[in-house]
C-alpha cells in the first residue's frame, strides 16, 4: 500500500531548522501501514532534509558549517543572473538534498535514541514550504 500525505511548515529562512519528526511520525501511524518506510520530499531547492541530534550545539554547528561551506557573503553566478541573493542557498540544499527515506517498523520510525527528521530552509527570507510524504509498505 501506498499513502501520500503533505506537512504544510512556515520558516524564517536563513538556515532555519524545524524538526519535523512529530508530524512524521504522526502521519505514519496514522497511515494504518505497520512496516516500511517513509520517503519525504520537499519541493524547491533552497530547502532540504536530514537527520540530526535537534539541540542547540548542533543547530548553532549546522550554522557555522554552512557558512564555511557556502558563505552567503561571496559572488554567485545565480545572483548575477536573478539578482535575488539566494545563491548560496541554491548551492547549500544541493549539498544537503531534498529527500530523505526513514524505515518505519510496528508503525514506529527506526530512529535513533537522538535522531531527528529536520527540515533545513536556507533560503534569504521567510517561506511558505510544503514536505511532501509517501509511507510505503504493509
Amino acid at each position: 500500500m501506498i499513502v501520500t500525505e503533505n506537512i504544510s511548515l512556515s520558516t524564517g529562512g536563513n538556515g532555519d531548522i524545524i524538526d519535523i519528526t512529530p508530524e512524521v511520525a504522526g502521519k505514519v501511524d496514522g497511515s494504518g501501514i505497520k512496516n516500511g518506510s517513509v520517503n519525504l520530499f520537499v519541493p524547491g531547492s533552497t530547502a532540504g532534509l536530514t537527520t540530526v541530534e535537534y539541540e542547540p550545539g548542533l543547530v548553532a554547528d549546522l550554522a557555522e558549517l554552512w557558512q564555511r561551506l557556502a558563505p552567503q557573503d561571496i559572488t554567485y553566478q545565480h545572483d548575477k543572473r536573478w539578482g535575488d541573493g539566494n545563491g548560496h542557498a541554491h548551492v547549500r540544499a544541493s549539498l544537503l538534498g531534498t529527500s530523505l527515506v526513514v524505515p518505519f517498523t510496528s508503525a514506529g520510525l527506526a530512529l535513533g535514541t537522538w535522531q531527528q527528521i529536520v527540515l533545513v530552509d536556507f533560503d534569504n527570507r521567510p517561506r511558505s514550504r510544503q514536505v511532501v510524504i509517501q509511507i510505503v509498505g504493509e
